[in-house]
């Protein structure tokens, strides 16, 4: 299980590349969420978008209806506020509209406060921690029995530079980052040899976005990559040309 530095700027994966799969995604609603759920809908999936806000949702799903691609799903989920049963309901309703899962992002993140340990409030850490380490574990155990009946499923973990080392002041993130990247290599050895499912992290390093700017307020944007500059990446450890990759944490 190594780090990887992908240089797919000549990746050029087929219109069809994701034909027929089903992609579940979170914090579909913006950002890099919205620019890949988009980006597997142009290539032939149907994509399951989950978030907060269905406003947001709802804007995503008419410009890919709009766009002529797969019709795709809305599933809102509050990640901080649901619990086990939120899950249940949404994946029992994922299996009777689709029946399998065949891919499944993790890209929702809270940052949460920019502080010391010592200052960091408990509430704080308690909210980012539901949200970027135990929604992506219970989502992916709920969604397993679904993701074995794919020929080839595919999970990807959104990982970060302070998931790989800890930095001060990144606090609650930092932690959250690194028990995801566990996360991604504890199943994907356990799930080696034994399924057709792999489970992959993509750091995505600095990317022009709203969480980009909380952090970095005071940085020019345009200096900053945009999200479509990520689609490669996650297109190739998304669709068939990746089937023999697994464990593995990639730099966007």
């Amino acid at each position: 299980m190594t780090t990887k530095a992908m240089d797919l700027t000549t990746y050029q994966p087929k219109k069809d590349l994701l034909k027929n799969k089903i992609i579940a995604v979170t914090g579909a609603g913006a950002g890099i969420g919205r620019a890949i759920a988009k980006a597997y809908a142009k290539h032939g999936a149907t994509v399951i978008l989950i978030g907060r806000t269905v406003e947001k949702l709802e804007s995503i799903y008419d410009e890919i209806e709009a766009a002529g691609y797969p019709q795709p799903a809305i599933f809102p989920l509050d990640l901080e506020t649901a619990i086990e049963a939120d899950y249940q309901q949404l994946v029992d309703a994922i299996e009777e509209n689709f029946g399998q899962v065949d891919g499944l992002l993790h890209n929702a993140a809270l940052l949460g406060e920019r502080t010391s340990i010592a200052s960091q409030t408990v509430k704080s850490w308690q909210k980012l921690m539901a949200v970027n380490v135990t929604a992506p574990f219970i989502l992916t155990k709920k969604l397993l029995p679904l993701l074995h009946k794919s020929p080839q499923a595919s999970i990807i973990f959104t990982g970060s530079s302070v998931g790989l080392k800890g930095r001060a002041y990144w606090g609650a993130y930092a932690v959250s980052k690194a028990a995801n990247e566990n996360l991604m290599q504890t199943l994907a050895d356990e799930l080696e040899e034994t399924s057709a499912i792999r489970a992959n992290s993509i750091n995505p390093g600095a990317t022009r976005t709203q969480m980009r700017a909380d952090a970095f307020p005071a940085e020019d944007p345009s200096v900053v990559k945009s999200t479509d500059s990520l689609i490669p990446l996650y297109l190739y450890l998304m669709g068939g040309d990746s089937l023999e990759i697994n464990g593995q944490q990639f730099n966007g």
